[in-house]
C-alpha cells in the first residue's frame, strides 16, 4: 500500500495533530469540530497529509494549531499552554486520526466527510488501549458503511455514464466493471492497462479509481 508520507515523520505527525487538537480544545477554547474544519480550510492539513515536512516535523502541536490560525486569518494572541499529565480524548483523535491518514493516503477531509471528527474521538474507549490496528479496521468498517459505493462507481456516475457505456469506451469488459464496482473483484490489483482506460475515459487519476482503505 502506497502510504501518504515517509514513515520516518509519522511519529512526529502524530504527535503534533494530537497536541494540536489539545491545545486547541484545552486552552483555545475551541470545539473540536469547529477547530478541525479551520484545519481543513487553511490549506495546513493538506500540507500535513501530502508530507510538507516543515508541517511535519517543523513545528510542535501548539505551532500548528497558530499555522491554522493565521491562515485562517484569525489574529490570536500567543498564551503559554499547559501540559496536562495524561492523554486527553482530543490527543488521542489527532494521534490516532494522523496514523490513519498516513496508512490509507486519504485527505483528512475525505475522512471526515464520511466519520465525523466526533465520531472518532467517541472511538477512544475502547480503542486507547488497543494495537492501533484496531483501531484502523474499525474505522475502515466505519468508512465502508458510511461510503457504500466505489470510487469507480461514483466517478462513472459522475461523468454521467452507464456501465455499458463505460465498458465500451475503456474497452474493459462489462462484466468485469460490474465486479470492480460490486466489490466482487478487487480494484486495487486491476490490471494497469484496464486502470488507465478507465482514468482517460473518467477523466481523473489512476490512484482515483482505487480503493485506499483496503
Amino acid at each position: 500500500m502506497m502510504h501518504a508520507y515517509d514513515k520516518t515523520y509519522l511519529d512526529k505527525a502524530r504527535t503534533a495533530l494530537g497536541r494540536m487538537l489539545d491545545f486547541a480544545v484545552y486552552d483555545l477554547h475551541y470545539d473540536i469540530e469547529a477547530f478541525f474544519d479551520l484545519f481543513l480550510t487553511s490549506g495546513v492539513a493538506v500540507r500535513f497529509e501530502t508530507g510538507d515536512f516543515t508541517v511535519l516535523a517543523g513545528m510542535s502541536g501548539v505551532e500548528l494549531a497558530y499555522e491554522v490560525l493565521e491562515h485562517s486569518g484569525i489574529d490570536s494572541p500567543r498564551i503559554t499552554p499547559n501540559y496536562t499529565m495524561n492523554r486527553s480524548e482530543e490527543y488521542w483523535t489527532g494521534w490516532a486520526l494522523a496514523y490513519y491518514q498516513w496508512d490509507t493516503a486519504l485527505s483528512f477531509a475525505e475522512i471526515v466527510r464520511y466519520i465525523p471528527i466526533k465520531d472518532i474521538m467517541a472511538l477512544y474507549s475502547p480503542y486507547h488501549e488497543m494495537d492501533i490496528r484496531h483501531f484502523v479496521n474499525k474505522m475502515n468498517e466505519l468508512y465502508r458503511t458510511a461510503k457504500p459505493d466505489t470510487n469507480l462507481k461514483l466517478l462513472r456516475k459522475k461523468a454521467g455514464l452507464t456501465q455499458q457505456e463505460l465498458a465500451e469506451q475503456s474497452g474493459v469488459p462489462l462484466r468485469t466493471l460490474q465486479q470492480y464496482e460490486q466489490r466482487q473483484k478487487d480494484i486495487n490489483k486491476a490490471q494497469a492497462g484496464y486502470l488507465v482506460m478507465l482514468a482517460r475515459v473518467l477523466c481523473c487519476e489512476m490512484e482515483d479509481i482505487l480503493e485506499k482503505n483496503d
